[in-house]
């Protein structure tokens, strides 16, 4: 099924689904669709990351985050992406999608989606993000606080951290080969 009949499915039930908190896990449910899979026939690599992001939207509508970026004229922004696969979902298969906040620091909000079939977690997708407007990027800080959440994030794991420096010192090593290749070419 294509994401955007997902997402209008999951629109369409958000009258009757109780608002969460900011910190509070969302729940919804899916099931596997013949255009959800790869040759293997299981649900393919990259579609966890699309199906991720109806989760994230869920979240957003329900923990009244929209609201705030609303307010303040900003709009998400994937910054970095990350998936863990432990088991496969075949064709037909319901499970479920586990979003939420894990915390945030000076610039990324970070949020987890967790893949669950029967009790069991089959995939992670852990994502960082921000809001940024036309003033800039939204301090998460500032964007938790009208959430009615303190300015501290809660502690975040090592596992997350170091992955965040590891994107971060990606995006450096990025930005200098950029410039060196910028700077050998003629005309400049």
């Amino acid at each position: 099924m294509n994401l955007w009949f997902r997402l209008l499915l999951m629109l369409l039930q958000r009258p009757w689904r109780k608002p969460a908190k900011a910190l509070q896990s969302t729940v919804i449910r899916m099931r596997v669709w013949p255009l959800d899979l790869d040759f293997n026939r299981h649900v393919t690599n990259g579609r966890y990351f699309t199906l991720a992001d109806v989760g994230r939207m869920d979240f957003v509508l329900r923990s009244g985050a929209y609201r705030v970026a609303f307010r303040r004229k900003a709009v998400p922004i994937v910054g970095d992406t990350w998936g863990k696969f432990r088991r496969e979902l075949k064709l037909f298969e319901s499970f479920e999608i586990h979003t939420k906040m894990l915390g945030w620091d000076d610039k990324w909000s970070f949020m987890e989606h967790q893949f669950v079939r029967k009790g069991r977690v089959i995939g992670v997708v852990v994502m960082r993000g921000l809001f940024r407007s036309a003033k800039g990027t939204v301090a998460p800080s500032e964007f938790v606080q009208e959430l009615g959440l303190s300015e501290q994030s809660p502690e975040m794991p090592k596992w997350l951290t170091s992955w965040s420096e590891s994107c971060d010192a990606m995006s450096h090593q990025l930005r200098a080969e950029e410039s060196m290749f910028l700077n050998d070419q003629p005309g400049r």
